[in-house]
């Protein structure tokens, strides 16, 4: 009889650890922070326990501790004030805008820390879409304009990368190109190329009050953009397509539903991969662990290692301070 004793390999706790294929740091974390107007406001997310919006005095003290924790790139979203959004966007390009400020606080309170700006119109949106509505549709080229406009502001501002996260065509060549020639070749693009339209944005959604205003003339959903999440091969289109237009980093977007998506790129690219674990995620592990269904540490690192397991070379997510707590122990 021939057959491998496998159970060798895993008999003890030291066996283990020498063996382990994937291993999770805190060197693999983007960690998602949320800004708004005022001062001395530390507001908290209903829908997302533990996620605060901050206003610039007090995100300070909270990038030096992040910087503590070992957590080396941000991710930022402001929540700006309904007299600023209108359906041009223009708000999103103001060299004194929240985002702009948001990127120089952060770079000088820490300059060791990767600053990675959001790049979308929703923020700025009064219909709430990631791109200028004509006609009752989101329109492409006139959205790209309004992104290369924004991103160059955030590059300006000092940004290490941009993440243009609204799935418009042609974007990240747009972007590239106007770094390229505006003396922002150092400036990288973290695209968003397989983004699929998912129920899991909600609790992001209602963090930033972007949803899609509910209007007979705009459109309902974000599904003429964003991916189906039935699609696999056209995600590889997406990516290809991004990797060819200049991308520095692809993001794969939702995490946990898509890791299949997530390994079959790893088998076609050798860019790096960020894959976001997003708010819903977040919010429906956090409330299983509340309720005790589930043991929240465990949890935590175990779905963070299968994101890293399937291919991700870093992983956007909620929960980066609280996993390097744990992994730091």
């Amino acid at each position: 009889m021939n057959f491998d004793r496998n159970r060798k390999l895993r008999k003890n706790q030291s066996i283990r650890d020498l063996l382990r294929e994937t291993t999770l740091t805190t060197d693999d974390f983007v960690l998602p922070i949320f800004v708004m107007e005022g001062s001395e406001k530390k507001e908290a997310i209903p829908s997302m326990p533990g996620v605060y919006r901050y206003s610039l005095d007090l995100l300070k003290n909270e990038i030096k501790d992040l910087y503590s924790h070992g957590i080396k790139a941000v991710n930022i979203y402001v929540k700006v004030g309904d007299h600023l959004k209108d359906n041009t966007g223009k708000e999103s390009w103001n060299p004194g805008g929240l985002m702009q400020d948001t990127i120089k606080l952060i770079k000088d309170t820490e300059p060791n820390i990767l600053v990675m700006p959001d790049v979308a119109l929703d923020p700025y949106s009064i219909y709430g879409h990631d791109g200028i509505v004509q006609q009752g549709r989101v329109v492409n080229d006139a959205t790209v304009e309004a992104l290369v406009k924004m991103s160059l502001s955030h590059a300006e501002a000092g940004a290490d990368f941009v993440a243009p996260s609204d799935m418009m065509d042609g974007r990240v060549f747009a972007i590239r190109q106007a770094f390229e020639q505006n003396g922002f070749d150092h400036v990288g693009i973290v695209a968003y190329a397989a983004k699929y339209a998912s129920a899991f944005y909600g609790p992001f959604r209602s963090a930033l009050d972007s949803a899609p205003v509910e209007d007979k003339d705009i459109p309902m959903d974000k599904k003429t953009y964003q991916m189906d999440f039935s699609n696999s091969r056209e995600a590889i289109r997406e990516v290809l397509s991004d990797v060819q237009e200049g991308a520095d980093i692809i993001m794969i977007k939702p995490g946990l539903s898509n890791l299949d998506i997530v390994a079959k790129v790893r088998e076609l690219i050798t860019h790096p991969i960020a894959v976001y674990q997003v708010s819903g995620e977040y919010a429906m592990l956090k409330a299983a662990s509340q309720n005790g269904w589930l043991d929240h540490d465990k949890i935590v690192l175990e779905t963070l290692q299968s994101i890293k397991r399937a291919g991700a070379d870093l992983i956007f997510t909620y929960f980066a301070k609280e996993a390097s707590v744990l992994l730091n122990k």
